[in-house]
C-alpha cells in the first residue's frame, strides 16, 4: 500500500459524520476572519483522532481534529491537550500550527474539537523519500533531527507547560498506563506482548530526565516547506507530555528497525545509496547536538522494545475500534492487523540483542 493511499482528502465518511451548520456556527463566532460558508473534506490519515480540511467562503483554509465518535478509552483521542501544547508552542517559534479556537462544549459537534491554521506544504509517508536526490534525503533527515533537538532542549516550565506531566519515572508510568489500555482493547492472547508486559518494567534504565516529548514524532506528522528541507509544523500532539527524550527519540528511530513496503519502514533499505544515515549516525547526530555523552547499548535497546511495544499497544487500539465500528480511518484494518507482528518484532529483538 503506497503513502499516497494516505496523502489528501476525501468527503466525510459516514463513521464520522457531525452537524456541519453548527461547526460553521461556531467558526463565524470563534475564529477570527472565517466567512461563511463553511465547506468539510476529511483528511485520509488520522488514524486516532479524525482530522479534517475546512474551507471557507473566502478561500481561507483551516484544519480541525476532533475525538472520534464511540465510547472513548480513559485518557485517549486528548484534543484538549494537543490544542493547550500547540498554543504554548507557538509563541516560542517552535514549528507548530497556528492555533484558533478550541471546542470545549460537546453539544456543538458531539465531541471535543478543536481548529488551527492549514499549514500548505510537502507530506511524505514513506521513510525512504521516492522521488528525492540523496542530497535532498540527507538534508530532510538532518532537519527533523535537529527539530527534535530544539523540543528537547525547550523550556517547557517557561512555555507555560512546567505542569503538563509528572516530572520523572515516565517509563515505569508510560508502560503501567499502555499495558492497561492493552488489556482494554485486548481481542485474542499475543505471546510476545505478555512478554514484554513482564520484561519491560524489570528492565527500566536507572538514569532519569525530563523534557517535553512528542510521543509520536514520525515523518509523516510533519508538514514540510514545499520546496526546502524545512519543517513547517510539527502536528498530531495527542500523545505529548513531560518524559524521557529518549523515549521520544527512539521512537521516532522505529522507522530503521520497521521493514519498507506496507510499514514504510527503512530496515533493508540501501541507506548508503538513498543519502539517509544509518540509525547509529542519526543517533550519534542527536547525541552531539544536545551534549549527550552516547547512549548505553542496553539503554538504547529497552527504549527500542519499549516503543514496538508501546506502538504494538496503539495498534490493538486500533484494531479494538475496527471491532466496534468506530474507526476513523479506511486503514485501519489494516494497522490494527499489525499489532500481533510489531509485538513480535519487539520481543524477538530484545531475544536477538540483550539476550531477553
Amino acid at each position: 500500500m503506497s503513502g499516497e493511499e494516505y496523502a489528501g482528502t476525501m468527503p466525510v465518511s459516514d463513521a464520522q459524520r457531525f452537524d456541519e451548520a453548527a461547526l460553521e456556527r461556531f467558526c463565524t463566532a470563534h475564529v477570527a476572519a472565517f466567512t461563511p460558508p463553511l465547506a468539510v473534506r476529511q483528511f485520509r490519515g488520522g488514524q486516532s483522532n479524525p482530522t479534517f480540511l475546512l474551507s471557507d467562503g473566502a478561500g481561507a483554509q483551516y484544519v480541525m481534529r476532533k475525538q472520534p465518535q464511540g465510547p472513548l478509552l480513559p485518557s485517549a483521542h486528548a484534543v484538549d491537550r494537543e490544542f493547550r501544547v500547540i498554543s504554548a508552542l507557538h509563541p516560542t517559534g517552535f514549528p507548530v500550527p497556528r492555533p484558533l479556537a478550541f471546542g470545549a462544549d460537546r453539544a456543538v459537534i458531539g465531541t471535543l474539537f478543536y481548529i488551527m491554521g492549514y499549514a500548505a506544504g510537502r507530506n511524505f509517508w514513506d521513510a525512504t523519500l521516492p522521488g528525492l536526490t540523496p542530497a535532498e534525503r540527507a538534508a530532510i533527515y538532518d532537519e527533523m533531527n535537529q527539530v527534535m533537538v530544539r523540543l528537547h532542549r525547550l523550556d517547557f516550565a517557561a512555555a507555560g507547560l512546567g505542569d503538563y506531566g509528572k516530572l520523572g519515572n515516565y517509563f515505569a508510568r508510560q508502560i503501567a498506563r499502555w499495558g492497561k489500555q492493552y488489556r482494554a482493547s485486548e481481542t485474542e492472547r499475543i505471546e510476545a506482548m505478555e512478554q514484554l508486559l513482564a520484561w519491560l518494567p524489570a528492565h527500566i534504565p536507572a538514569e532519569d530526565e525530563t523534557t517535553l516529548v512528542h510521543g509520536d514524532y514520525r515523518l509523516d506528522n510533519m508538514v514540510f516547506h514545499p520546496s526546502e528541507p524545512r519543517v513547517l509544523a510539527v502536528v498530531d500532539w495527542e500523545l505529548s507530555t513531560l518524559g524521557h527524550p529518549l523515549a521520544d527519540f527512539s521512537y521516532h528511530v522505529m522507522a530503521w528497525r520497521i521493514p519498507g513496503g506496507e510499514s514504510r519502514g527503512l530496515a533493508g533499505a540501501d541507506l548508503a545509496a538513498l543519502g539517509i544515515p544509518s540509525e547509529a549516525q542519526y543517533l550519534a547526530t542527536y547525541c552531539e547536538r544536545t551534549g549527550r555523552q552516547g547512549v548505553a547499548p542496553e539503554v538504547w535497546e529497552f527504549c527500542m522494545a519499549y516503543n514496538l511495544f508501546r506502538i504494538a499497544c496503539i495498534r490493538q487500539g486500533i484494531l479494538k475500534r475496527v471491532v466496534e465500528g468506530t474507526a476513523a480511518s479506511r486503514h485501519a484494518r489494516a494497522a490494527g492487523a499489525q499489532a500481533r507482528p510489531t509485538a513480535e518484532l519487539a520481543w524477538r529483538q530484545v531475544q536477538e540483542r540483550l539476550g531477553g
